[in-house]
């Protein structure tokens, strides 16, 4: 690999909660992007030494891996913005191809809006011609958020999400696309319009506790819904792999024609600066948890010219 993505769950599997069957020393990581070094038969067929791949497998996180030839993706070069869709942008452009119903108009709340997958959720909405709200926890995140097209940046740690949401849009949203869980996910619910859709894509402000969740208000939640005609939607991108490979396809010609921003952060803001090699990837999982990123955090694998292979 030459760069590996960071993603909130990355401390879910290392915990035990994906697979319990699973026991220590095993490897973690999700995602990577690098050059095959070596071919086995039936991959020479399609493979060439040095071609650029991406592949989403478990246990990413290493200088060198086993990647089976049939989930081996092909790029166009070894470029870190490729990462970021691998699994940010195919979460996003699936759930709400599945669950958003976007059409022109309709409104749109992000949580997280600056964050791996925000960012993604955001732009679709807009290509989609919705108008999007999104929150996030900085001024230069707002910044950043404002630059790729969101409608109304919601800076959380200045302003009261809530009374903006009932001032700027008292309707209500039609789509929510939520990754923060807690006090977030009772705001989201609040907003929703008649016939909304929430879609819970994690709750990341829970992961680092015991149970890996905070409380919800989930005993209104029934009233809230059937009050509303409203739905709430969990989606995991794993049990979506049918439609995972038309999703990155799109998602490549989208960047690849510059109708969308596909922001990666190397960590240059953080404590001791960018992240290189193995040793920094718990740095990263760290630094996404100060939620300082602006986009998906990614860790840069140096390649080593004397290789063993």
């Amino acid at each position: 690999s030459r760069y590996v993505g960071i993603n909130a769950s990355d401390i879910n599997f290392s915990s035990g909660r994906y697979d319990a069957s699973v026991k220590p020393p095993f490897d973690i990581g999700f995602e990577g992007i690098g050059e095959v070094v070596a071919l086995g038969l039936s991959a020479s067929k399609n493979f060439t030494v040095g071609q650029p791949v991406a592949y989403v497998k478990s246990g990413s996180f290493a200088e060198y891996t086993v990647v089976p030839a049939d989930i081996a993706i092909p790029v166009p070069l070894v470029n870190p913005e490729f990462l970021a869709l691998l699994i940010s942008g195919t979460t996003a452009y699936i759930s709400l191809k599945e669950f958003g119903y976007l059409s022109e108009g309709k409104k749109v709340l992000v949580t997280a809006a600056a964050g791996g997958t925000g960012q993604f959720a955001v732009q679709l909405a807009k290509n989609a011609k919705c108008y999007v709200v999104g929150t996030c926890s900085s001024e230069e995140k707002a910044g950043f958020l404002k630059s790729i097209g969101c409608d109304l940046p919601i800076n959380y740690k200045s302003e009261n999400v809530a009374s903006v949401m009932k001032k700027k849009i008292p309707e209500g949203v039609d789509v929510v696309y939520e990754s923060i869980g807690g006090e977030m996910f009772d705001l989201s619910v609040n907003c929703l319009a008649t016939k909304g859709h929430l879609i819970i894509i994690g709750f990341i402000s829970g992961y680092q506790t015991s149970s890996g969740m905070l409380p919800v208000k989930a005993g209104a939640l029934p009233a809230m819904l059937l009050r509303k005609s409203a739905s709430v939607h969990g989606f995991f991108l794993t049990h979506y792999m049918s439609e995972y490979k038309e999703a990155l396809i799109a998602l490549v010609k989208l960047y690849q024609s510059g109708k969308l921003v596909c922001e990666v952060d190397h960590g240059e803001q953080s404590q001791e600066g960018k992240f290189i090699g193995l040793e920094s990837i718990f740095r990263a999982v760290d630094y996404m948890y100060t939620g300082k990123n602006i986009g998906k955090i990614v860790v840069e694998l140096p390649h080593l010219v004397n290789s063993k292979l």
